[in-house]
């Protein structure tokens, strides 16, 4: 086996959503679970079928993030993973419905970070082994940055 690692680039401005699912009609039921869950959002979704004719196939709102999420998928390479790309919402606003589509296994990460997707090579193909998720810790927060995470969130909303 060969242990590669894979640079995912992130538009800016965009998060990524990266898993694992089993059947073909995965991409139909995420678009009308992130749907349904914030219709405001602008996604792009693909994923790789693992049999059959192995397509890439893809689902969106927005061409350029789909086109994102297929180039992502492909560089990849796994079989019955997805990735969705996102603007103008958070992760954390889709994720429960993402969870909760009845294909998917396994989600690897939800990041706007730099992100690098370890994967396996044998010769029958390519499985995701895990990610690098940003950078290592620099140090524990201080008051200050209690105070600065804390008013990020509330800018966001999360926080009163």
């Amino acid at each position: 086996m060969e242990i590669k690692t894979i640079k995912i680039d992130i538009p800016e401005g965009s998060n990524i959503i990266l898993g694992q699912t089993h059947f073909i009609k995965s991409v139909e039921d995420l678009y009308e679970a992130i749907i349904n869950s914030s219709p405001h959002i602008k996604f792009g979704i693909a994923f790789n079928e693992a049999s059959g004719v192995c397509l890439t196939r893809k689902e969106g709102n927005d061409e350029a993030l789909m086109g994102h999420a297929v180039d992502a998928a492909q560089k990849i390479g796994a079989g019955h993973i997805f990735v969705i790309f996102l603007k103008e919402g958070f992760p954390i606003n889709i994720l429960p419905s993402v969870k909760a589509v009845r294909e998917v296994v396994h989600i690897f990460c939800a990041t706007a970070n730099p992100l690098e997707v370890i994967v396996g090579e044998t010769n029958q193909g390519r499985g995701v082994l895990g990610v690098v998720d940003g950078f290592m810790p620099k140090g524990v927060e201080t008051q200050k940055n209690i105070k600065a995470r804390e008013e990020l969130l509330r800018k966001f909303d999360y926080k009163r």
